[in-house]
């Protein structure tokens, strides 16, 4: 995360280039009415939802050594992200070995972040795929105006995509460049908009 804010930096400081990152996806399996399997591995690739009979999603089973002062907020963060806690051991007096399961989604993108600053760089994560499991992934698209923007669409878990959508809505409100006309940003799974932004026209000059 570090090297990509400061590549970020550069680019607009530099090329005065804005840099939107998206969101990084993992591989999924779709499985349509008729039983067959389909690999997604981005946005674009998911079937329709009303042709599709379930969407499997990959689970790693993670390893996470820590100080003891720490479990809480590990258990916090793990369990925020969907994870499922399968045991807690005490290898020393000064450190304690938890395992959890978690779906891959939910790591790709700030968790290990996320873990060393709960933590104050006092963590070890390592991790192992175990397979896939059946889940509510959908896709969730970002309209401009009532545009789609394919590279900004992502699949998701349906119990995350309100707050994503709202952060992101809120994240282009900041980023794009006013207009003279109001630009409407909406986050939307399917036909339902799950999060609204509006960019006003700049004024008059």
């Amino acid at each position: 995360m570090l090297h990509m804010e400061i590549i970020q930096e550069r680019l607009e400081r530099e090329f005065n280039q804005t840099v939107i990152t998206t969101v990084p996806n993992v591989g999924f399996i779709a499985y349509d009415n008729k039983g067959t399997k389909l690999i997604v591995n981005n946005p674009s690739e998911m079937p329709d939802p009303t042709k599709m009979d379930r969407i499997e999603e990959p689970w790693i089973r993670a390893q996470i050594i820590t100080k003891p002062d720490y479990i809480g907020n590990i258990m916090t963060l793990c369990l925020g992200k969907r994870g499922i806690l399968l045991n807690q051991s005490y290898l020393t007096t000064t450190r304690v070995e938890l395992m959890f399961e978690l779906p891959l989604t939910e790591i790709v993108f700030d968790f290990y972040d996320k873990l060393k600053s709960q933590t104050r760089g006092y963590a070890s994560f390592d991790y192992t795929p175990i397979g896939f499991r059946e889940s509510d992934i959908v896709k969730m698209d970002i309209l401009l105006n009532a545009e789609k923007v394919d590279a900004l669409s992502a699949l998701i878990h349906r119990s995350r995509a309100h707050d994503f959508g709202r952060k992101l809505c809120e994240k282009l409100k900041e980023l794009l460049p006013r207009q003279q006309f109001l630009i409407a940003i909406q986050a939307a799974i399917g036909a339902k908009i799950v999060a609204r932004r509006t960019s006003p026209p700049c004024g008059k000059t």
